[in-house]
């Protein structure tokens, strides 16, 4: 299973050294044929960033701090969310409901293992954790990216947060603290989130690297807490986002979220007791761009009461890749088309051996979007927090475009 600390250890470099190495530096990938001057350009200066000392940051003044400027009394009603039933696995509805969910990037789920009582309790031991002391919560979670506890010196708004492991590993000074509920959440959730991945494969129409090895991915538990503007119910979001195929974040209690999807920044409030997924960038490169997708975490919004910033808690579980991965297209090799690729002459379709379906030209596709370094765009969308009210998309850069 992913969650295994062994194999994490694999991926990720030691978070508790006796010494605090650098962040990794992205491997050096060379530009794929066809790809312009600027997008190499910029690969260039991505990876001469993350050669910098990690002493070193981007000014934090350049960095938006909010995903809407609403005042409270313009915002708008949350918008609707698709349900999917857990427990409707086996009806034969149940994937044709659960592509249509996932056609806006994110969906609420219903009728899953997850008990409001083991969440309740894995709260409590995250505020805790918030709680220490400073000096105490950089001693037992030193900063290794993604890894670690981090907070944001130059704007309060933006808080601090903490990125753990499904193991929810701590140093050897911490051992006095509890977090077996928050363990025992993240891998709930990542199980879950496991499942939901190969669901939509098989709704969508993409391979699954993780049914054949769960190793492929890796979960990070994603734990912020920011405040809302003053007078306001918009969101602030706490930390750089960072690619994963799905989140998943428990409903405690009647709340709302603010999610910036493909068409927009939205508002939902999805049902108590469920679990909202919203669907990563990673997910959207294996499809082929046929799913929508959330850029960044769903941030959990404050009230807004207008007589102070109001803390507010998201607990998230990113399942994500491996730092040495690299993201392309999972389409069944024979539906792909090479771009530039002549046309061939198929009309009866191809012929495959005795039993094999056969998959006809017009059933073909394209691939939208050559592949890449994770650790370069991860470093990247988590440093360019430019990207929060960018109408820009951080994948275009990966997108393959045909001359019309």
């Amino acid at each position: 299973m992913a969650s295994s600390a062994q194999e994490q250890h694999h991926h990720f470099p030691d978070m508790y050294g006796a010494t605090s190495a650098p962040p990794p530096t992205p491997s050096a990938v060379p530009a794929a044929a066809g790809t312009d001057s600027a997008a190499a350009a910029d690969d260039f200066l991505s990876r001469l960033i993350h050669r910098l000392p990690p002493a070193l940051s981007l000014p934090s003044r350049l960095c938006p701090t909010t995903t809407n400027n609403k005042p409270n009394s313009a915002a708008a009603a949350p918008a609707a969310i698709s349900n999917v039933s857990y427990s409707d696995e086996r009806d034969d509805s149940f994937f044709e409901n659960l592509s249509s969910a996932s056609s806006a990037g994110f969906f609420q789920m219903t009728g899953h293992p997850i008990s409001s009582k083991l969440a309740r309790s894995a709260e409590s031991e995250s505020l805790a954790l918030f709680d220490l002391p400073l000096d105490q919560k950089e001693l037992c979670f030193p900063k290794n990216w993604p890894f670690g506890y981090e907070r944001d010196e130059d704007d309060d708004r933006l808080g601090e947060w903490f990125c753990l492991d499904s193991l929810c590993s701590c140093s050897s000074e911490s051992s006095e603290l509890k977090l077996e509920s928050l363990r025992e959440l993240a891998l709930a959730m990542e199980k879950v989130g496991c499942e939901i991945i190969e669901w939509m494969s098989r709704a969508i129409g993409f391979e699954n690297p993780v049914k054949a090895d769960p190793t492929r991915v890796c979960s990070l538990m994603w734990m912020s807490k920011g405040c809302s503007d003053e007078g306001r119910e918009t969101a602030v979001m706490p930390g750089g986002f960072y690619p994963f195929v799905v989140g998943l974040s428990y409903q405690i209690r009647t709340q709302k979220y603010s999610l910036l999807a493909d068409s927009g920044t939205v508002t939902v409030s999805p049902e108590v007791g469920s679990l909202m997924v919203a669907i990563g960038d990673i997910a959207q490169v294996w499809s082929n761009g046929k799913l929508k997708k959330v850029r960044g975490r769903p941030v959990a919004c404050g009230e807004g009461n207008g007589s102070k910033p109001s803390s507010t808690l998201t607990m998230s579980l990113l399942l994500s890749l491996p730092l040495e991965s690299t993201v392309s297209p999972l389409l069944p090799l024979q539906k792909v088309i090479v771009h530039d690729q002549d046309d061939v002459d198929q009309e009866d379709g191809e012929e495959g051996e005795e039993g094999e379906e056969t998959i006809n030209a017009s059933d073909k596709e394209k691939v939208m979007f050559r592949s890449f370094s994770f650790e370069d765009y991860a470093w990247r969308v988590y440093h360019e927090r430019l990207v929060i009210s960018s109408p820009k998309d951080p994948l275009d850069r990966y997108r393959i475009t045909t001359n019309s």
